[in-house]
């Protein structure tokens, strides 16, 4: 089959709704990037993740750096994430004091939770249900639907052109996997139900578009809080996803056929 691009960029995010890690190479295993979402903040109020969509609990969640003091490796215990907060303070994630810095930082009682403890899953049943896609297995807990997300900068490029004044970088999107390629529109629509080839080894098959909410237009570093970058995906990239509805969206969601090392540089294949 041709090559569709190259994988441009690979991120992580150790910690759901912080800032993630870029890589020049990572492992995927079934359940997806090792260690990507491995951590969330749990509301100790409520016992519900917080997410960064909650500015009101968790104001510049997206500000706070997370990033794993040494690479994680398949099969081993994950190493300690190193968190730094935008008031400076830093503390890693099996510090005893994590949660009362993460508390006294957002003003509210907090703890950081390991995908291992027991807190209900995001998973919606229901949403699957209705968009004709089984619900997958062996994933985080902290993952919103499946296990692996892929854009392409055609896509990125087309939302560029369609709101000029708006600045389309991919750290809005939080992509697992960002695909270059030369032409332009929303090619990863036509994806769906199809296999993507990551270098020699990976696998994944594509099953859904990426329903996209207020979280790409939120503020982050130096990207400010831009609502027309949602209302541009509304006008112009709405799609069905099965029977649950359209929804404005920007990439897809993945589930992964065959582990391997995924490498920027990588041949992008589609069949």
């Amino acid at each position: 089959m041709p090559t569709v691009g190259t994988v441009q960029g690979l991120w992580r995010f150790p910690i759901k709704s912080m800032a993630g890690e870029p890589m020049e190479e990572v492992e995927l295993t079934v359940r997806g990037l090792v260690g990507d979402r491995a951590h969330a903040l749990i509301d100790v109020e409520t016992g519900k993740v917080l997410s960064a969509k909650r500015e009101d609990l968790v104001p510049r969640l997206l500000d706070c750096k997370a990033a794993y003091v040494e690479a994680p490796r398949a099969g081993h215990e994950l190493p300690p994430v190193r968190i730094t907060l935008p008031n400076g303070t830093v503390v890693n994630s099996d510090s005893p004091d994590v949660d009362g810095a993460l508390s006294e930082y957002f003003g509210r009682d907090v703890r950081l939770a390991g995908s291992a403890s027991a807190v209900a899953p995001l998973l919606h049943p229901g949403f699957f249900a209705q968009a004709g896609s089984p619900i997958p297995a062996n994933v985080s807990p902290f993952v919103d639907l499946y296990p692996v997300t892929v854009i392409t900068t055609a896509t990125l490029t087309r939302l560029s052109e369609l709101a000029p004044a708006s600045r389309i970088d991919a750290r809005r999107f939080r992509m697992n996997v960002i695909v270059d390629m030369t032409e332009t529109g929303f090619p990863e629509n036509d994806w769906v139900d199809r296999d993507v080839a990551l270098g020699d080894d990976a696998r994944l098959r594509v099953t859904l578009p990426d329903p996209r909410c207020v979280m790409t237009t939120l503020a982050q570093d130096d990207l400010q809080k831009d609502g027309d970058i949602l209302r541009t995906m509304v006008r112009h990239n709405t799609i069905e996803v099965g029977t649950a509805g359209p929804y404005p969206c920007a990439g897809v969601y993945a589930d992964v056929v065959t582990a391997g090392m995924l490498r920027t540089r990588d041949a992008v294949v589609v069949s």
